[in-house]
């Protein structure tokens, strides 16, 4: 049986005041909070295993070079990619979408076709309007209708044997929405296209089969399934990562390195160079430990549920408008009132120890579309609760007052 205030107990900050006032945490879309079990790998690493990798002799080296190696494979396992070596540990997700735009640089020409959608976060936006800007590629946008769904037959109409690469979300981290990735995978093969699904919000809700999507690239964060910031992961096809060259020069990446030439290492070590983050990597693994404990499909019933009951209870509020209001949806709820301000809204909760998103998200085409300066954004989690969402309507109704 689901008990979110059971789980509560495994997260220290839940239990922390703000302002005085018990903390209602709502920004899980920005980064999702850490639980104890987490917290207590990275104080291990760091207090038995803290070692460089991969080359050393020692004993520490070897230690923490299994840990991390043996997440990686946790990583592969969860996310049911064909091979641990398709699995390259980032910084996130920003840094694996770069990773992958500045290696089209070399496979793109001038006239051809680069699709992305009208729901995308800026950091899958702007390196590929980088990436058109160095190979004279031409981008292309999916657009949006006022449920905050992308239009389908738009989207067919955009594909052409010009189409070389196609980008979207999984879900939309403004509006919620869930894209119909499994549709726009197919039809992006049928013209022989690559693509890459930003799956930064839909992995703390979503547990996706890379194998059964067929996707070519699929990106992460661990910070949004309660592991820590600085870490992530890129997972490529085979095929294209042995395509793409490396992002960075340094060590760990080379196979030989003389003054005359260097030969790179074979995957998935020739994009990762240079120390990485050998404690994050190990806790991203103990992160999804933890979320495969609860179960994602009863995380995703339980937000569900928070969602629908936060819906029925903040339209209740008069002049509240919400911005996604597609059938398929995760728990994020976008909203204004009418008349105050956004980020009015958003300092008045946090006074009262509720903690939203207010402004355009790294979303500002969106924003633009509904011809609005941002929104206030509550993004839930399987460890809030219907009672903290009464918590958010009440603070809203004073902040209204105070404001209006």
């Amino acid at each position: 049986m689901f008990n979110a205030n059971h789980i509560r107990k495994d997260f220290p900050i839940l239990s922390r005041k703000v302002n005085g006032k018990p903390l209602v945490y709502f920004d899980n879309a920005a980064t999702s909070q850490t639980p104890q079990q987490v917290i207590d790998v990275i104080v291990d690493y760091y207090s038995n295993y803290n070692a460089n990798i991969h080359r050393g002799v020692h004993t520490l080296s070897q230690e923490a070079t299994d840990l991390y190696e043996q997440a990686r494979i946790k990583i592969q396992k969860h996310f049911n990619a064909k091979f641990a070596h398709e699995i390259i540990y980032t910084s996130g997700t920003t840094h694996s979408i770069n990773t992958v735009a500045n290696g089209f640089s070399a496979l793109l020409a001038q006239g051809d076709h680069v699709i992305v959608s009208a729901l995308e976060h800026h950091s899958n936006i702007v390196p590929w309007q980088m990436l058109c800007e160095r190979t004279g590629a031409i981008l292309k946008v999916i657009p949006m209708n006022a449920d905050g769904e992308l239009v389908m037959s738009e989207f067919d109409k955009l594909l052409s044997n010009k189409t070389k690469l196609v980008f979207v979300n999984h879900i939309s981290n403004a509006l919620g929405t869930i894209n119909p990735i499994e549709y726009i995978i197919k039809k992006t093969h049928e013209v022989g296209a690559a693509i890459l699904i930003d799956g930064a919000q839909s992995a703390p809700h979503i547990k996706p089969d890379l194998q059964a999507l067929n996707v070519d690239f699929y990106v992460t964060s661990a910070h949004k399934i309660c592991g820590p910031t600085g870490v992530g992961m890129l997972y490529g096809k085979e095929e294209w990562l042995k395509k793409l060259p490396p992002y960075q020069g340094g060590g760990e990446m080379i196979n030989e390195v003389t003054f005359e030439k260097t030969t790179y290492a074979g995957l998935p070590h020739k994009f990762e160079a240079g120390t990485p983050n050998i404690c994050g990597g190990i806790a991203f693994g103990a992160a999804l430990d933890y979320m495969n404990t609860i179960g994602f499909d009863a995380i995703a019933s339980y937000e569900n549920e928070l969602l629908e009951y936060g819906t029925k209870k903040l339209l209740e509020i008069e002049g509240l408008k919400i911005y996604g209001t597609s059938q398929h949806k995760t728990a994020v709820i976008s909203f204004n009132i009418k008349g105050i301000h956004p980020y009015d809204i958003g300092t008045i909760l946090d006074k009262l120890g509720i903690a939203v998103r207010t402004g355009h998200h790294c979303a500002q085409p969106i924003m633009d579309f509904y011809k609005i300066p941002g929104t206030v954004r509550a993004s839930f989690s399987f460890y809030n609760t219907k009672a903290e969402i009464d918590i958010l309507v009440e603070g809203i109704k004073k902040a209204k007052m105070m404001l209006s």
